[in-house]
């Protein structure tokens, strides 16, 4: 395993420090952030540290119940202006918002490195991420929200149109793992339709968050519109869910279940985007060098923290020798580091508890038989949360992490002889978030991935393609979530549609002197000759 510099050794880049990471922006940037959570007055503050080297990276208040109740009614009086700007408005903003983004890059990536934990490359895919969905929604909201017309009951008698209006207030429970991406992902959209947002980032990952908050303002965003609160859901759950007109959460699914069912007793919508266990189909004609190379990218970005990343690879027996030989040897060059540079291609872990959690699976793993290829250890060495990248193979059933979700550096490769074995395999799971296919035929690898249970799919890529491509709906099937985050279908969750008809001219019920057994065989003979028209 090659690694880079320790993540507490000297670094030409500065002397200021954040959590001791040398290289690291004035501790003077994460207490300005920090002055903009709104609450904590009431509540003991929680300290939060860095991934790279366990020291602390900033003090962060925490909200009560009364504190999240009082943002929503600021929140309220905020969004009703808001909503009576043209969506011409809100564009524009949006689009100023992506000009700053890039242009204050290194800002973000420095906090991302810092609070998550990940190499640079890794956070460059979230400042990348952030400045598509503010682009996209920023061109393409006011033709998604636009009225709709609609061919009336009677043509020309009735004139019909669609109408969307923001739901109100929305709130966003956001995880640690993607803290500027799924910010902007489900943020921005909620802001483009209209709506005010409350938003709970987890504390370790706040400062992203509260980064892209200030951005949005300097944007153009009026102050009250975006809140932050931050707090344990132990604590601050509640009001979350009691006070949102919609609901937006991103986490484990027995959280979801949860939130769901209380979101239910509400009679209010909700979206969620839960756990997943990954697969990674090989097709025999497969580039056997550039499919190891997307495997590692696949499978280890961010540590394997990404909800979208490979945990399982199914490989076809005639290439899956020279496949596993290529892809532990690639796996087994990735260099481990915790500078704020471009020159390690995989951070640390973000949390003990992850940690945790990735060692107990692979070490159950290994007990129960299974063969590990590369990896399989923590890197003390380098930082206090720093992991292998670790492949496995002669997993069976038994094992935890044959069907549960690892969530961290971790891939096992399976074998198999006939494609349609593979894909019932691949599907063989609860989940069902992402996939993805290799193949030389782009037509045979859009067969297969069509034939997936899995809300995203990408052919010759491990996931991308589908989280770049703002456009389309992202999210999960099965037990991985309900509803959709970006494109269309990412706006409209935010809306109420409401149908509205004018009719004119000829009545809809029997009028005057006209015997109701006359007027509905007269109505029945429309229907009849409205059938036969030509569908517009």
């Amino acid at each position: 395993m090659t690694s880079t510099t320790p993540a507490n050794a000297s670094h030409t880049e500065g002397p200021s420090t954040i959590g001791g990471v040398p290289g690291a922006p004035a501790m003077t940037r994460a207490e300005r952030l920090v002055r903009r959570v709104v609450g904590g007055a009431d509540s003991a503050p929680v300290q939060m540290r860095a991934p790279f080297t366990g020291q602390p990276i900033a003090t962060l208040p925490q909200a009560t119940d009364a504190d999240v109740r009082a943002v929503f009614d600021q929140a309220r009086e905020a969004q009703r202006s808001w909503a009576d700007r043209p969506v011409e408005d809100r564009q524009r903003i949006l689009i100023r918002l992506h000009d700053l983004v890039l242009k204050r890059q290194e800002e973000a990536l420095d906090l991302v490195q810092i609070e998550a934990g990940k190499a640079r490359m890794d956070a460059f895919d979230e400042v990348s991420a952030t400045a598509l969905v503010a682009s996209y929604y920023g061109k393409h909201s006011a033709k998604i929200l636009s009225p709709r017309r609609a061919a009336g009951l009677i043509p020309v008698l009735t004139k019909v149109g669609e109408l969307r209006h923001p739901k109100g207030v929305v709130g966003i429970i956001s995880p640690w793992n993607y803290p500027l991406a799924l910010t902007a992902m489900d943020v921005l959209p909620a802001l483009a339709a209209g709506n005010a947002v409350v938003q709970k980032p987890d504390n370790q990952t706040a400062l992203s968050a509260l980064w892209l908050q200030e951005l949005a303002e300097e944007a153009g965003l009026p102050a009250g519109v975006w809140q932050i609160v931050l707090g344990r859901g132990s604590r601050i759950g509640d009001a979350l869910v009691e006070e949102s007109d919609y609901l937006c959460f991103t986490g484990s699914t027995p959280t979801g279940k949860g939130l769901a069912a209380r979101v239910a007793e509400r009679l209010t919508s909700y979206s969620l985007e839960l756990g997943g266990k990954n697969p990674m189909i090989v097709l025999p004609d497969a580039d056997i060098a550039k499919t190891a190379a997307g495997a590692v990218t696949a499978c280890f970005s961010s540590a394997g923290q990404l909800c979208v990343s490979v945990e399982r690879i199914y490989v076809h027996e005639s290439i899956r020798e020279e496949f596993t030989r290529a892809f532990v040897a690639k796996t087994a060059a990735v260099r481990l580091g915790g500078a704020l540079d471009y020159q390690a291609q995989m951070g640390s872990l973000t949390s003990e508890d992850q940690l945790a959690t990735v060692s107990a699976h692979v070490e159950d793993a290994r007990s129960k038989g299974a063969t590990v290829l590369t990896g399989g250890k923590a890197r003390p060495d380098l930082g206090p949360l720093f992991y292998e990248p670790t492949v496995l193979t002669d997993v069976t059933e038994d094992v935890k992490l044959f069907a549960e979700e690892t969530f961290g550096p971790v891939v096992s490769i399976y074998g198999y002889t006939d494609v349609t074995e593979a894909i019932e395999r691949a599907n063989d799971t609860k989940f069902g978030l992402n996939a993805s296919v290799w193949s030389r035929n782009g037509r045979a690898g859009w067969e297969v991935a069509a034939r997936l249970k899995a809300g995203t799919v990408n052919v010759n890529e491990g996931f991308a393609a589908t989280f770049g491509t703002v456009g389309l709906p992202m999210g999960g099937m099965k037990e991985s979530g309900v509803g959709r985050r970006n494109g269309a279908e990412g706006l409209l969750k935010y809306t109420e549609a409401q149908a509205i008809a004018v009719q004119r001219g000829m009545p809809l019920r029997p009028g005057k002197g006209i015997p109701p057994k006359l007027w509905a065989r007269s109505l029945s003979l429309s229907l009849k000759a409205l059938r036969r028209l030509p569908r517009r």
